[in-house]
């Protein structure tokens, strides 16, 4: 048991992720780490992304790139990040706007976010 919470430990949030998900399968063994693997891909697939197995991966390798950087620079400056990138990239300053408002962020970052994009 300390061997494997030394080692989930250190791989950090995506190996929490995986540990919940395959608890939720009712599987044990290989048969369990299958299940959940494939059941993390279903939201790639969603998106045209790769399904099964390899997207679940994929899925946990975003998480824990996704936190490192969290932890890194906070939530504001990466959504300020991915916010400049996508309207350097043609989307409308309007449909932004209207996606900043719908967030599930606090009122205070949502002020932040729409006096840095005008909105």
């Amino acid at each position: 048991m300390d061997k494997l919470v030394g080692k989930a430990a250190a791989l950090g949030l995506p190996a929490i992720i995986l540990l919940i998900v395959i608890a939720t399968t009712g599987l044990t063994g290989a048969p369990a780490i299958t299940a959940a693997l494939a059941l993390l891909g279903v939201p790639l697939a969603a998106v045209g992304g790769p399904a099964g197995m390899l997207g679940g991966i994929a899925l946990l390798g975003i998480i824990g790139l996704a936190t490192e950087t969290l932890s890194k620079y906070g939530l504001e400056a990466v959504l300020i990040g991915i916010y400049r990138q996508r309207l350097q990239n043609g989307e409308s300053r309007s449909r932004l706007c209207g996606e900043i408002r719908n967030l599930p962020i606090s009122g205070e970052m949502k002020r932040r976010l729409d006096e840095e994009f005008g909105c």
